[in-house]
């Protein structure tokens, strides 16, 4: 039976004139085709999946293709069509603000505009930026402004600075070591230490984290005591501030991989997700379908589909 009354915390906007733009510069998501996007297909599907709310945000690549003026125009442009979205549908949308890295300043400038002027109910950032991951030292005054507002953060995977597997889409596999190496640079630069008050969510279930958090702890504890790097982290409080992250369960929810997420993550920090349109309508729903077959107790369920994110963003909250 499908769950009514979610909250999607990862739910894509494709604004048309923006999907042109990027067609027109010969870009893709991830490898996968810039899909269309239009009101009336979107809330068909969410009605279909129990979706009450959808809070949109713009996939991979952003807006920055390489000039910060233009980042800042399409970042403008995207802001304000999907807060025209949500004037006209408050009840079945909200929306992450489109921001300008690597441009610090622009960044800084738009998302005092989107959550301020706009209503903006977070950020999206890409986990990196053409190599440079979001714990960076250039990045520290927009982490510490968000941090000051207490922002939700939505953290959306991007190409790896690197060469490509042939044969493999990035989508297929790159996109979940792009999202693991950005909460593993987050918590070693200290990023979620000074900025506790930052809410980030991981996308598809936080790529392979909690799979291999406690190597990971422990690998970094390791590489911290071998390269003399202090203030060093031991393994227990890395585990802590990996936990600190919120995870959605989009393209992740399946009889293999929920039990390693529930076991690992706080249980008020899983969010539901579709990846809608970049996942198709029917993609989406086996995940889904697998949420729903899955054995929760009826809080564990609440929370996911609805209570968790009510939490993050009382707007939302019925």
């Amino acid at each position: 039976m499908t769950e009514q009354g979610r909250i999607d915390t990862h739910h894509h906007i494709v604004p048309p004139q923006y999907r042109d733009w990027l067609i027109s510069h010969g870009e893709t998501a991830g490898g996968l085709p810039i899909p269309q996007w239009d009101v009336d297909t979107d809330l068909a599907f969410m009605d279909s999946q129990g979706i009450q709310t959808g809070v949109l945000s713009v996939s991979t690549p952003g807006t920055h293709l390489g000039d910060d003026a233009e980042a800042t125009v399409w970042a403008r442009k995207v802001n304000d069509y999907a807060a025209e979205i949500v004037k006209d549908r408050p009840d079945r949308y909200g929306f992450f603000a489109t921001l300008t890295l690597p441009d610090v300043d622009g960044a800084l400038n738009e998302a005092a505009r989107a959550l301020d002027e706009l209503g903006a109910d977070g950020i999206v950032l890409l986990a990196n930026q053409s190599g440079t991951y979001l714990g960076d030292p250039a990045f520290e005054p927009l982490m510490a402004e968000l941090g000051r507002r207490g922002t939700a953060v939505f953290i959306h995977p991007a190409e790896l600075p690197g060469p490509l597997v042939p044969g493999v889409p990035p989508y297929a596999a790159d996109f979940l070591l792009d999202t693991t190496r950005s909460a593993i640079n987050l918590v070693l630069s200290g990023t979620t230490t000074r900025h506790p008050d930052i809410r980030f969510i991981l996308s598809h279930g936080g790529g392979f984290l909690p799979y291999a958090a406690h190597r990971i702890a422990l690998a970094l504890q390791t590489h911290q005591q071998v390269n003399g790097i202090q203030p060093a982290m031991d393994h227990e409080t890395i585990l802590a501030e990996l936990r600190r992250f919120y995870f959605d369960t989009a393209l992740s929810a399946n009889p293999d991989t929920l039990p390693t997420l529930l076991a690992f993550a706080d249980p008020t920090r899983i969010t539901f997700g579709s990846d809608f349109p970049y996942a198709p309508a029917k993609m989406s729903a086996y995940f889904t379908q697998h949420l729903d077959a899955y054995p929760l107790d009826d809080q564990q369920r609440t929370a996911i589909n609805h209570g968790n994110a009510q939490a993050l963003f009382p707007r939302l909250a019925r």
